[in-house]
């Protein structure tokens, strides 16, 4: 179990995680209406970074190692569009909307960093 636990120290796992749970919160005062569209969209790419994540780093190969921190990229940019389509609909206020770009924003450069440990290849 210490493998599958190791990804539970990665600072990267922890802001992702953080995020997660900051978009869960978010979308809890979204209208009930998109409960099936945007809030259930929102909270499967917030929750897909960090499970990616904890993947990744439960995967032996280094190329596989790779290959799930880059979906977790790009489940950040799908939430990043969706954090942006949401404010626009005023579905998140403008101190929320910061908090959670700002959250994103720390998560991808962390994310990015990973990713460029491992060789470039993007």
């Amino acid at each position: 179990m210490e493998k599958e636990e190791s990804f539970k120290k990665l600072n990267v796992w922890k802001k992702a995680d953080e995020l997660a749970f900051a978009v869960y919160q978010a979308t809890s005062r979204f209208p009930k209406d998109e409960i099936y569209g945007l809030v259930s969209q929102m909270r499967r790419a917030a929750v897909s970074v960090p499970a990616n994540i904890a993947e990744g780093a439960a995967s032996w190969s280094r190329d596989e190692k790779r290959r799930f921190y880059v979906i977790a990229r790009a489940s950040l940019a799908e939430l990043e569009y969706f954090l942006g389509f949401s404010h626009r609909l005023n579905y998140i206020s403008d101190k929320d909307f910061e908090g959670l770009a700002q959250l994103r924003e720390k998560t991808g450069k962390l994310l990015g960093g990973l990713i460029k440990s491992f060789g470039d290849k993007s």
